[in-house]
């Protein structure tokens, strides 16, 4: 028992320094090629604090444990609203900007939507996965087209402090990063499938709780530091943005390489908890646009929105624990 739970706690503090140093590798490769700021956020910083999610999602598919890399990106979206989130407008409470209100959001709900459907016939095959990276792909290219024409956001990504390495440092973090994530990736699965095997819990669980808040907390660090420096449209949209990665992309992992049956409780109990939590992101957030401190066009997240994310996710927790 000791040794799986010391395994996963080196994996996750190595898998976070591996994914800083993928991000800087890559972001400072990006900008000596004349990539805009607004991409590099949009792409390789999205993709990179979503990496550990990724990697752990490729390993577990390829060991046979498809249940916890799709745990992993449910539980991920979960942490990302009622625990990244919350703790964010906790904090600081943040102005949502109208282009997130407008297209961001509602994209996050209609592909929450579409991906429930994908997963109705409690499979996800081959098909759903190429399926959910087409869409990814079709996504991305409508939110950069869209971020680039934003003179506010993409002000607010000038200011933002990318990583700035030269060529030949950003090809070696960018190598070293890959590979370490991948090694820390593959002792990170090994110890929690360990902890799952010897406690008789479903690898299901462990990747919705110990895995999923693990590789969340980039986000929580990524999402704080752009919200305390007053960039509230980086910040909200780091979080849209995961999420996003995570259904489209982490889930899509085990379904192209492993297919895998799923649950049926996995659909009403956990895929149903990240719709809700979802819902009520975009209920909050909408119903912000008549908050008196809200600026015009924009929706206001305040504490009151941070302490009932939080307390959701702690009621989900206590969902999972009744009805293992």
């Amino acid at each position: 028992m000791l040794i799986p739970l010391l395994t996963i706690l080196v994996a996750f503090a190595i898998l976070m320094w591996s994914a800083d140093l993928f991000v800087a590798g890559a972001a400072s490769i990006a900008g000596n090629l004349g990539m805009s700021p607004v991409v590099i956020g949009l792409t390789i910083v999205s993709l990179g604090t979503s990496a550990p999610e990724i990697l752990v999602s490729i390993t577990a598919a390829l060991e046979n444990s498809g249940g916890l890399a799709i745990g992993n990106a449910v539980g991920s979206n979960i942490a990302n609203i009622g625990l990244v989130l919350g703790i964010t407008v906790l904090v600081a409470p943040i102005q949502v900007h109208p282009g997130c209100m407008r297209t961001e959001l509602p994209t996050l709900l209609v592909v929450t939507a579409g991906t429930g459907l994908l997963l109705l016939d409690v499979e996800l095959g081959r098909t759903d996965a190429i399926l959910m990276i087409t869409a990814l792909g079709l996504i991305l290219a409508q939110m950069i087209r869209a971020q680039v024409s934003d003179p506010k956001v993409a002000g607010e990504a000038e200011e933002e402090e990318l990583p700035r390495l030269s060529q030949r440092k950003a090809w070696g973090a960018f190598g070293v990063g890959l590979v370490v994530l991948i090694g820390s990736s593959k002792a990170l699965v090994w110890g929690a499938s360990a902890i799952a095997m010897q406690f008789g819990v479903p690898e299901l669980i462990i990747g919705l709780t110990i895995v999923a808040v693990g590789t969340s907390l980039p986000e929580l660090a990524a999402t704080l530091a752009s919200a305390l420096r007053g960039h509230a449209e980086i910040a909200i949209g780091n979080i849209v943005g995961s999420n996003l990665f995570n259904l489209l992309a982490v889930m899509a992992m085990p379904g192209l390489l492993a297919p895998e049956e799923l649950p049926i409780n996995f659909l009403f109990r956990d895929y149903g908890a990240m719709c809700i939590a979802t819902i009520l992101m975009a209920v909050a957030a909408y119903h912000g646009l008549r908050h008196p401190r809200a600026k015009p066009g924009h929706s206001y997240l305040g504490r009151m929105v941070g302490t009932l994310l939080c307390m959701g996710y702690a009621l989900y927790y206590y969902w999972l624990y009744i009805t293992l």
